[in-house]
């Protein structure tokens, strides 16, 4: 009876905190937004039990405020496994009672991370606007992927698809995934929009991760749509409707951002758009859309929307994006290469030079795995750079980005390994002892020693047959060994073995003065 009594307690207790979680959401949070966001979870073999309740708890704690329905958030849910599966689409849940309910309820998939068939699921049927199971038209669509970056396999091109038809793609990994992958996957800004972290500590990104979905879903936001070489269609939520105003709209190419066809908007205080560079639309009230036309191909414009009200204060929106080259010419750097690999420094090397359009080129280098990132720029006019301090024997990962004059930016990674440290034989000694025996002693240094090898040959003298070439492996922690039944003249030689290739070793003569009828023995 006691103990029936105690487990009440604990349900009522747990009831109270989940009741006073749903009622103390912040009114920042509530009402903010409209848009649809899909949630990509790991849920194959390679993420634990223990690892799939956390990220199921983290997803609950993040979800928790927001207000859901047909004119808020709508939430879905797509595993990863051998066989991806939607756990529940954009009309499944209005209520926070419903989704907490089918997360708690969520069973991982287990099998292979099977990302490509989910992201193509993603596509053709969850997010597409105005299919069964798809998005709405004309709202905000985000992609939140949550990873343990093991074997994640090709997920640039997807993930790029996704992006060029509007998709907001953020993640989230919990493993050692791999930067410069993950990097090109997320729509930038990357700072906000991609985060590593230990499982056991989720919930210290649970705020920022929020406030970067609410900048996107925010009800005041401007997007770029049907991008081409010459024209964009910019789109917007209709905040003058029933209200006097128009909206005034200036757009021209934009100061250097460093950032890969960036596509983004939201409220606050915009760059300057008022240069003679830059023109000026006006549309009504009602309206929500502009097309702009004359653009350049392969160039990055700034557009500025601002609504004109004598009744209210409304913030302009502003929004970057670039529009699309003619032709496929391909942007440096398209390949990179490494030579001259040393213990402490390798050469690095790219192409084509494109000095015309490129302004610089930056090299960012760090061991593997989770070394500090170091970096250097080099001029428009340069193709190679020697870097240096580098840790022996060690892998790094190299990562070549040109920064263009349409400012766009493009980045090829490899991966290099420094040569490992072997030092050479310190000293050889031979004493000899007997009339076909001889002790031999060396001296060597042990960073990085495997062991020793050792051979001897005997010499044709007076005409005589060169004995046969005989070897032997010794541990690290030998350093003498004594060899019987030699030729009248034996070479002898040792070399230290490293974990990648043997040391320069050193050789000496032994000669006796008897013959031996069997050569070549080890005592």
């Amino acid at each position: 009876m006691k103990g029936r009594i105690l487990f009440t307690c604990m349900l009522v207790c747990v009831f109270l905190w989940s009741s006073s979680g749903q009622n103390s959401a912040p009114e920042a949070v509530l009402n903010c937004c409209e848009g649809d966001v899909l949630f990509l979870l790991d849920s194959s073999g390679s993420v634990s039990s223990y690892d799939y309740s956390r990220m199921l708890g983290f997803l609950s704690e993040l979800l928790l405020p927001f207000s859901l329905g047909e004119d808020q958030v709508r939430v879905s849910l797509l595993q990863v496994g051998t066989q991806p599966r939607l756990e529940f689409g954009f009309d499944s849940y209005s209520s926070q009672t419903g989704l907490q309910g089918a997360l708690g309820n969520t069973k991982p998939l287990r099998g292979d991370t099977n990302t490509e068939e989910a992201l193509r699921m993603a596509k053709d049927w969850v997010l597409k606007p105005g299919g069964s199971a798809g998005a709405r038209e004309e709202l905000p669509r985000v992609l939140v992927w949550l990873t343990d970056g093991v074997k994640p396999g090709d997920v640039i091109g997807p993930m790029e698809k996704l992006r060029e038809e509007g998709v907001a793609v953020l993640v989230i990994s919990t493993g050692h995934g791999n930067y410069q992958v993950l990097r090109q996957v997320v729509t930038p800004p990357v700072e906000s929009h991609l985060y590593f972290v230990d499982i056991d500590d989720m919930s210290i990104i649970t705020e920022d991760l929020r406030d970067a979905i609410i900048e996107i879903l925010r009800a005041e936001r401007l997007q770029v749509r049907d991008v081409s070489t010459d024209s964009a269609m910019l789109q917007w939520r209709p905040v003058l409707a029933g209200l006097t105003g128009y909206y005034e709209i200036r757009f021209g190419p934009a100061p250097s951002l460093g950032v890969s066809e960036r596509v983004s908007g939201g409220p606050g205080t915009s760059p300057s758009t008022s240069g003679s560079q830059y023109q000026r639309l006006t549309r009504p009230g009602d309206s929500n859309t502009a097309r702009l036309m004359g653009l350049k191909p392969d160039t990055t414009y700034m557009a500025t929307l601002t609504p004109k009200s004598n009744l209210q204060v409304l913030n302009p929106l502003s929004v970057t994006f670039t529009t699309k080259p003619v032709s496929s010419e391909v942007l440096s750097p398209a390949v990179v290469m490494v030579s001259d690999s040393g213990a402490n420094s390798v050469r690095v090397s790219w192409g084509p030079l494109q000095p015309e359009s490129v302004q610089s080129f930056q090299v960012e280098y760090m061991a593997l795995p989770g070394g500090k990132l170091h970096m250097t720029t080099v001029g428009q006019g340069q193709n190679s750079t020697v870097l240096t301090n580098l840790q022996p024997d060690t892998q790094y990962l190299v990562t070549v980005s040109a920064r263009h004059s349409s400012g766009r930016e493009r980045a090829m990674s490899v991966k290099v390994c420094t040569e490992e440290v072997r030092p050479a034989l310190a000293d050889l000694q031979l004493t000899t002892v007997g009339s076909d025996s001889v002790q031999v002693d060396w001296k060597a240094s042990v960073d990085g020693l495997r062991g020793y090898w050792l051979t001897w040959e005997g010499q044709g003298i007076h005409g005589s047959t060169p004995a046969p070439r005989s070897s032997l492996y010794l541990p690290s922690n030998s350093l003498s060994t004594r060899l019987t039944h030699l030729p009248p003249a034996t070479r002898v030689c040792v070399s230290p073995i490293y974990r990648t290739a043997r040391g320069e070793g050193l050789c000496c003569m032994a000669q006796f003065h008897s013959d031996a009828s069997v050569w070549g023995h080890r005592s």
